[in-house]
């Protein structure tokens, strides 16, 4: 009888993996990061351990979304206080902090819970080409 291995925390491997968001849509580039940021890409996925990657996300102002979406799509935040709503277009916060819109769109893809926090903090979105991560090496996710 086969039995199920669940792997250790010590024997989890993390690599790193740049992705370009150049001219990409929004949604498919999340999804792509999401699934390597769980670990769904490695035979040793486990859905209640972090096995995923880090990966690191570039030019983050240049991702593209379909239709009239970069008019229409709104972000809102609320700030906690009576009337504390606040809500921005995607072209507007695409002008202001390009790196949110990545950010949001990955953190709606991962569980709702501490381990999709966890999972959540292996992301790293920088709005130009510029990363600050050469040291780990990180190898270009193929997409």
């Amino acid at each position: 009888m086969n039995k199920t291995i669940t792997p250790s925390v010590t024997s989890i491997e993390r690599n790193w993996f740049l992705v370009d968001a150049k001219d990409k849509t929004l949604g498919r580039l999340a999804t792509e990061v999401a699934s390597v940021l769980r670990g769904k890409n490695k035979p040793t996925f486990t859905p209640h351990l972090d096995t995923g990657d880090f990966v690191i996300v570039v030019n983050a102002e240049k991702v593209q979304v379909s239709g009239k979406k970069s008019s229409q799509k709104l972000y809102r935040r609320h700030s906690g206080r009576p009337g504390g709503m606040k809500v921005e277009k995607f072209e507007s916060l695409q002008e202001r902090i390009p790196e949110r819109i990545i950010e949001l769109a990955v953190k709606g893809m991962l569980p709702h819970n501490s381990l999709g926090r966890q999972q959540f903090k292996k992301l790293k979105v920088y709005s130009g080409s510029d990363h600050p991560h050469a040291a780990q090496s990180p190898v270009l996710l193929n997409n």
